[in-house]
């Protein structure tokens, strides 16, 4: 059985430690990076089964990497679920229309994580 890989898309070093240590605890393979142009790249190379991208980062928001992850033959195929501290309702409508599968604000709990992650991959399977 192969390890799910996921992409971490965050700038802040607390965020990105504490999403990382509860996949990790859940069994996955976490791959941070701390910008949503690496994003691209890293989803490019390593095809990750899920991406958890955060919205409010310098250069490219989240919601412009989602759309392109999303445009791109590539990586259209990959989910993605937003992860941000924005959580008024526009902001999620928002980002599901980027083409995101799922939206959860921050503070986030571990468990609503993880459980989105195992509902989503196990509905990829």
């Amino acid at each position: 059985m192969s390890v799910n890989k996921i992409l971490v898309v965050d700038d802040s070093a607390t965020d990105t430690h504490l999403i990382c240590n509860a996949l990790s605890a859940a069994g996955y393979k976490p791959i941070s990076v701390g910008s949503a142009e690496q994003a691209l790249d890293v989803a490019r190379a390593e095809h990750p089964h899920a991406i958890l991208m955060d919205v409010v980062m310098p250069g490219t928001n989240g919601f412009q990497a989602t759309r392109m992850l999303h445009r791109h033959p590539d990586t259209a195929d990959i989910p993605v679920i937003i992860l941000s501290s924005k959580s008024k309702a526009s902001d999620k409508v928002w980002g599901l229309r980027q083409g995101a599968v799922g939206y959860i604000t921050k503070p986030f709990s571990n468990k609503e994580l993880i459980e989105k992650l195992r509902d989503l991959i196990a509905d990829d399977k």
